[in-house]
């Protein structure tokens, strides 16, 4: 038997939230989880661009956490069933050592960097800025009911790893960093 995926229960503005019922598909829960599916979108976009293997190496895991990260947004953080798969302190860890790893290939940063490159590292910097309001949707929702602290600490790890991959794809393409002039 096939499901369709067009099942009618959202056509008056609800979703099914598991284990909570159903709940405003604008609702602050919404907003973070769907900013988490635009970010993976978006890093589908860099996939599909020609990029150092290296790069795709950074790149491709990302997409399968953020899909943890949004089924841990989807299950309120009171239900704990036996599947659900939350973000975890290994995940942080994990960008933290693929960060210095990574910063160590890379000059020291001097000045703000305008957000430059070609396609590729502009899509990683437009995913950055992705992730930064996946952050704040998720700190918003977390003032009106407990989240995962792990998701936090781990959109923030991502979006500066997301900095550093620009920065390390730029590189990798002999596209230089151009600091910011306030002038």
């Amino acid at each position: 038997m096939t499901v369709s995926v067009v099942t009618k229960r959202g056509d008056k503005g609800t979703t099914d939230l598991f284990g909570k019922g159903r709940i405003p598909k604008d609702s602050i829960r919404l907003h973070a989880e769907g900013t988490i599916d635009e970010l993976n979108a978006i890093l589908g976009l860099v996939l599909a661009e020609k990029i150092p293997t290296s790069v795709r190496r950074i790149v491709e895991p990302l997409q399968h956490t953020l899909f943890r990260a949004g089924a841990d947004l989807a299950t309120p953080i009171s239900i704990t069933p036996i599947n659900t798969k939350r973000i975890r302190g290994e995940d942080i860890e994990c960008l933290e050592r693929q960060i210095s790893a990574l910063e160590s290939t890379l000059p020291p940063q001097q000045s703000f960097l305008l957000p430059k490159g070609n396609r590729s590292s502009c899509l990683l910097h437009q995913a950055r800025t992705v992730c930064r309001r996946a952050e704040r949707w998720t700190v918003a929702l977390s003032h009106i009911e407990s989240v995962n602290p792990a998701l936090l600490v781990y959109l923030n790890r991502l979006g500066d790893y997301l900095f550093i991959a620009t920065r390390t794809l730029n590189r990798q393409m002999n596209i230089p960093e151009e600091p910011v002039r306030y002038s």
